[in-house]
């Protein structure tokens, strides 16, 4: 008999929660390990997409077809997430299906948050200080690094409820790519699962905390340099607004509070009620228990 070549929805919750059980058993260093090879895929995702659409995205006329062509970059982190190896902070949000199921504990699943979170902004500061020190955002004659620039300043400055819903939306798309890969039973079918809702997540323009470890910091480490500053074309009193401190507080803590809730509500406890909610444990079923024993 032939294998199925995808899984249903139902069969992709119970896969969702077995996966979340897995990472929960992983050894801190592990998890360590892996979450910092995460933030640098995430972060080699967007500095290609950045590479691949700064000069479109810096025309208004343009500004569509750069995030289109961004997009179709971007899901080469996920990729490499999934079928490599990596844990992601916004997709271990789907731990909330195996903790609803009761498979997880809550204080688990906060610490492997925690462990991830940290890795994941380790390897993409590595990557941010490479690139950087590389000279890469010299290219196109600097216009790279005024684009950098540009990005980071644009996120900095969102409003604390629109980076959230922005986050929210963000990784609803997210998810459900990691969710749809879990259905798939071949790498083509797991790539193609990844690739859409990314390209669609970043064509849309939401906001992703680790994907911003690498555009946010990468613009305060670029503003030092005076060429890519000029190329900007933004003022001393907008790249004033550049900081550490409104990254953190006003850019990746109401976006990471967004992709908490867009994958643990809007994916993992959504799916969760519809496939799992009143589905029956059989070790709990007085029949299933008889036939076991017989």
């Amino acid at each position: 008999m032939n294998e199925k070549k995808m899984l249903t929805p139902a069969e992709i919750a119970e896969t969702a929660v077995d996966t979340a059980t897995k990472k929960a058993g992983l050894t801190t260093p592990v998890q360590l390990v892996l979450s910092i090879l995460a933030g640098a895929f995430i972060a080699f995702a967007s500095q290609g997409s950045n590479m691949a659409a700064f000069n479109l995205l810096s025309e208004a006329e343009t500004y569509g077809l750069g995030k289109v062509l961004a997009g179709a970059i971007f899901g080469t982190g996920l990729m490499l997430v999934i079928l490599a190896g990596g844990e992601l902070f916004t997709g271990n949000t789907l731990m909330m299906a195996a903790v609803l199921s009761k498979k997880v504990r809550v204080s688990t699943m906060l610490k492997n948050w925690i462990v991830v979170f940290s890795g994941n902004f380790v390897g993409a500061m590595l990557v941010t200080l490479m690139i950087v020190a590389s000279g890469q955002l010299d290219s196109g004659g600097g216009l790279l690094g005024g684009q950098t620039l540009k990005i980071a300043v644009h996120k900095v400055n969102l409003p604390f409820l629109s980076a959230f819903f922005l986050g929210i939306m963000a990784n609803w798309l997210v998810t459900l790519a990691v969710w749809l890969s879990y259905g798939a039973r071949d790498m083509t079918g797991k790539i193609l699962a990844i690739f859409f809702p990314i390209w669609l997540f970043i064509t849309s323009g939401f906001e992703h905390s680790i994907a911003n470890m690498y555009y946010v910091p990468a613009g305060i480490l670029a503003k030092s340099n005076p060429a890519w500053a000029a190329a900007s074309g933004l003022s001393a009193d907008v790249l004033d607004t550049l900081t550490w401190q409104n990254f953190l507080f006003g850019n990746l803590l109401p976006v990471t509070l967004g992709n908490i809730v867009g994958g643990a509500v809007f994916v993992a406890g959504a799916y969760w009620f519809i496939y799992l909610k009143n589905k029956k444990d059989p070790k709990q079923d007085p029949l299933s228990r008889f036939i076991n024993a017989a």
